[in-house]
């Protein structure tokens, strides 16, 4: 099997790893009985999905053109995203928003 047909398939498999992180982060913003664990699932799990996809991006298309944005990109994320959990987990924990929203929130596990 040469690289060239070898490309596609690690994109696809690369695509549906990202997919599938941003179904279980997605299952995480409505089960996890918190805010604190709510915003980590998002935070977490949308990140590594986010990297997934972008992954399966440049796989697809294997140029400089392409890379050098997905590299950009994943950068920025890398930066801000962090800040943007710390903020909001700050915010959580002054608003005392940590205790669980209601009762009858579905746990896993």
């Amino acid at each position: 099997m040469t690289l060239d047909a070898l490309l596609p398939l690690l994109a696809s498999l690369s695509l549906l790893l990202g997919l599938g992180m941003l179904v279980v982060a997605a299952v995480g913003l409505f089960t996890l009985p918190d805010a604190l664990s709510r915003q980590h699932a998002a935070t977490k799990a949308g990140t590594l999905a986010v990297g997934f996809i972008l992954l399966a991006v440049g796989l697809w298309n294997p140029s400089f053109a392409w890379w050098w944005r997905i590299l950009a990109i994943m950068g920025l994320l890398m930066a801000t995203l962090p800040v943007a959990s710390h903020l909001l987990a700050r915010a959580a924990v002054a608003t005392d928003a940590t205790a669980p929203a209601r009762d009858d929130t579905p746990r896993i596990g």
